[in-house]
């Protein structure tokens, strides 16, 4: 999976949290906090701070005013406790969206009914497309390493049944799906960026075809001759039996990965006739 990495300050003061402490990743301590929830200690008679619940009144500040104003002071404030008692519990910053990152992406979606495995992954896509819609701060996250924390690592795992079902193997099988992961979380960050875009310019184009419409008058056909094509197919409306959203995958989205499992269908059934 890809992670956009961002440069991160002292937190100290309170202020938001927008760079990495420097310590480098360390994966026992990764594991131990995202599946046995680190140090519980307790004190008076207030509810006992756990990692869990630390974790969740991050997810929901971020929720409310974005990744920004994220600060160890900001969720001691929230819960009732000193900031050491939050280091006490998750000793850095890094480790802190590590663990922040596995709760916001919560449970994937259940595929078990699903036969044909091209729409089993499409609904995983779309699943994975609609998580990062309504938490777009999760793809400024910054991670070192590949997800290790039991959502994510479930995430994968149903992205790695159809596929396996399909007749892929082994390396292939996490090869396609980081690779999907890739497609859907690009792409989200673009329609992302785009959003943001278009929230402080009201002139800034909506879409493809508006933005084919403004370049068409400056992009020179001569120099930009593939381009020129495109945009000009964009204009004709020549393109769009594949952009209409057909409630599972958005248009932007759909294309590519169907062509994605296209490839995998192609592949599998080169072999099999091979190996056949």
């Amino acid at each position: 999976m890809t992670y956009i990495v961002l440069e991160w300050g002292d937190d100290t003061d309170g202020t938001a949290m927008a760079t990495r402490d420097g310590k480098g990743a360390d994966l026992r301590r990764s594991l131990t906090l995202l599946w046995e929830g680190g140090a519980r200690g307790q004190r008076g008679p207030r509810p006992r701070l756990t990692v869990e619940r630390i974790a969740h009144a991050a997810v929901e500040i971020a929720d409310a005013d974005g990744l920004e104003a994220l600060s160890m002071q900001r969720i001691a404030a929230e819960l009732g406790y000193s900031t050491m008692s939050i280091y006490n519990h998750i000793p850095s910053k890094d480790l802190l969206l590590e663990v922040v990152a596995d709760v916001a992406a919560g449970r994937p979606p259940e595929l078990g009914g699903e036969t044909d495995f091209r729409e089993a992954v499409r609904r995983w896509a779309g699943a994975l497309w609609a998580g990062f819609q309504a938490r777009p701060w999760l793809l400024r996250v910054p991670l070192d390493h590949a997800p290790v924390g039991p959502n994510q690592l479930a995430w994968l795992d149903r992205l790695l049944q159809p596929l396996l079902a399909a007749g892929l193997v082994g390396g292939e099988a996490r090869a396609a799906a980081l690779h999907l992961t890739a497609v859907v979380r690009g792409t989200a960050q673009i329609s992302a960026d785009m959003s943001t875009a278009r929230g402080t310019d009201g002139e800034f184009p909506r879409d493809g075809v508006e933005l084919a419409r403004a370049l068409a008058e400056v992009v020179d056909p001569d120099g930009y001759p593939a381009l020129a094509a495109v945009h000009a197919a964009e204009i004709a409306g020549d393109d769009l039996g594949h952009r209409r959203p057909d409630g599972v995958l958005p248009a932007e989205l759909s294309f590519g990965v169907d062509r994605f499992l296209d490839g995998v269908e192609s592949w599998t059934a080169a072999r099999t006739s091979r190996d056949g």
